[in-house]
């Protein structure tokens, strides 16, 4: 059998999380995958059309961070973004914060992200309006990966 992120973190969160001082959400995230499909969040029965017990399961955490029941949801999303893209060259660019601001990151998020939001933003119009580069304001649509 394969090894799963819920067997990881069963096994590894606890030990890490006693030495490691980490955020409410990702504790929360964290417990909600341990307990998905297990006995912890219940089960529902699965029935045929004439009302017959088919099959007993175990309720999902539905997190969105879950590789068990997250895909769904973000499959959606993607396909959604595709439909909206215009047929058009488009690229992925990738701005990283560097370690010594994570500290900032981390007590001011609202105020930190919107500052480094605006500054890629910023970044991107100064280079690509540049006549040498790409000559033209671009469409930018920026997201937080964490």
């Amino acid at each position: 059998m394969a090894l799963t992120v819920q067997d990881v973190l069963n096994a590894a969160f606890p030990a890490y999380a006693a030495t490691h001082r980490l955020p409410l959400h990702v504790h929360k995230a964290v417990g909600a995958l341990r307990r998905c499909r297990t006995g912890a969040l219940g089960t529902h029965a699965v029935m045929c059309t004439a009302g017959h017990v088919v099959d007993v399961r175990r309720n999902s955490c539905r997190h969105r961070a879950c590789p068990q029941c997250g895909w769904a949801g973000a499959a959606q999303w993607l396909e959604r973004w595709q439909r909206r893209l215009l047929p058009t060259a488009h690229f992925h660019v990738i701005f990283t914060l560097p370690r010594e601001l994570h500290a900032l990151w981390r007590w001011n998020r609202r105020r930190f992200a919107d500052a480094f939001f605006q500054a890629a933003r910023e970044a991107l119009f100064q280079l690509l309006e540049e006549p040498r580069h790409l000559g033209a304001r671009p469409g930018v649509l920026i997201g937080l990966h964490t």
